[in-house]
């Protein structure tokens, strides 16, 4: 029992910060190495980590968390390997620390360089994603940081037991075990102290529900890079193949609920809407997805045989800005592009959207004036991944503007300071 959470926290933040000095320092082989030794640590570690993700999960499931929920927290020994590799992938990317961004000859004959460093300490507040553990320690050692982890109570167990496994590599290579440092108590007040530390923590990335992501971003004292929600569209224009728009549909929507660039609403073209409706409704059932409809959508579920309150139900206001992370959609009929574009600049959360068109103008258009970290034409939202995008391991989907966007791992964990070479130049 940590009867000074206020003190505990701060202890713990400064020891992980004066752990990130040497890290900064570290060269690029040696940062490769530690993340290597990383990915190792978890394949050998597993047995303990897939244990302690059963107790996790047993208590989550008594707890009537939900089945999106349940899939985020489950760890595998494949899901254990997939992290493993991703740190492997990450040891390989180009090194984000040192790169030179600009060079040239200002005034006076002065050699001004600027390059990429670390941040320092960056504080990760997370739910229930163990995942996110390996994928944050191993890209803040990639990039010279130190951290400091702050999971999920309902995770609490698998987070603690992947952080001890990579704090172990991490000393094994020669660096302080501080540099991966992670929150051992499940107490809210832990993570109010963990933002209040201005001066101590660099930069604080919350990942998970709207209400953890709004607290961080209303209560932190530290900068934010604010990871977002995802109510993902898919709009299906009157040019749209329908056999290519279901596949995109079904996969955005279903391959994995409870992640933020599935699938949450369906926009669907006029000029087409009684035709497509007909042929994907029925699938949707299918695959047992919830409908909640406009009008058109709710009438043609009807007049298919499908049962309204087990099947479907009319949406309401709030469907159409809502993230379900469940086998649940809205479905509206709009008017063409001006107005699915218009309806999903005003619903969507800025992470991931796409169109389905055979019109190539039309999905010009889509791509240019939809405001999202990720826009698409004729490929499923799924796609929006740090793996996928060729980054390694990602720390989180960014739908801010300012520093980081869409999926952002090591680069966007970097800085970058002036270096100004002279020979005993003054200002005139």
């Amino acid at each position: 029992m940590i009867e000074n959470i206020s003190a505990y926290v701060e202890e713990l933040a400064r020891a992980a910060k004066a752990a990130s000095i040497p890290l900064g320092r570290a060269s690029n082989v040696e940062r490769i190495a530690a993340v290597r030794a990383m990915a190792q640590a978890l394949r050998d570690a597993a047995p303990s980590i897939l244990a302690a993700n059963v107790e996790d999960m047993d208590a989550a499931r008594s707890a009537g968390t939900s089945a999106g929920l349940l899939d985020r927290l489950l760890l595998t020994p494949e899901r254990i390997e997939g992290m493993a590799a991703g740190l492997e992938a990450l040891a390989e990317l180009p090194d984000p620390v040192g790169r030179v961004l600009e060079h040239r000859t200002i005034s006076e004959g002065l050699d001004l360089t600027r390059v990429s460093v670390p941040l320092g300490l960056v504080a990760m507040v997370y739910e229930a994603r163990p995942n996110v553990t390996s994928d944050a320690a191993g890209i803040c050692i990639r990039t010279g940081n130190a951290c400091i982890l702050r999971g999920g109570s309902i995770a609490q167990r698998s987070c603690v037991a992947i952080a001890h496994a990579m704090a172990d590599a991490v000393e094994a290579c020669g660096f302080p075990r501080e540099a991966v440092s992670i929150i051992e108590t499940t107490d809210r007040a832990a993570t109010g102290s963990l933002m209040s530390l201005r001066g101590v923590v660099d930069v604080l990335i919350p990942r998970g529900g709207a209400g953890l992501i709004q607290r961080c971003v209303r209560e932190a004292q530290v900068p934010v890079i604010e990871t977002g929600t995802g109510n993902c569209h898919i709009y299906v224009h009157a040019s749209a193949d329908f056999g290519k728009a279901e596949r995109i549909v079904v996969n955005a929507k279903t391959q994995r609920v409870g992640v933020c660039n599935a699938a949450e609403s369906l926009l669907v073209d006029a000029e087409v809407a009684e035709g497509f409706l007909v042929e994907m409704l029925p699938i949707l059932k299918e695959h047992g997805v919830f409908v909640h409809g406009d009008e058109l959508t709710c009438s043609t579920a009807r007049g298919l045989g499908l049962a309204e309150g087990s099947d479907f139900v009319s949406a309401t206001e709030e469907d159409w800005g809502r993230e379900y992370l469940a086998l649940e959609m809205s479905i509206k009929v709009v008017s063409g592009l001006d107005e699915a574009i218009a309806h999903i600049n005003r619903y969507g959360t800025h992470h991931s959207e796409a169109i389905v068109a055979e019109d190539p103008d039309a999905c010009e258009r889509f791509l240019a004036e939809v405001d999202a970290a990720a826009v698409y034409a004729n490929a499923s939202t799924r796609f929006t991944d740090g793996g996928e995008f060729g980054l390694g391991a990602e720390i989180g989907i960014s739908t801010q503007k300012l520093h980081a966007r869409g999926p952002f791992a090591a680069e966007a964990l970097t800085t970058y300071k002036y270096v100004v070479r002279g020979t005993g130049q003054v200002r005139p």
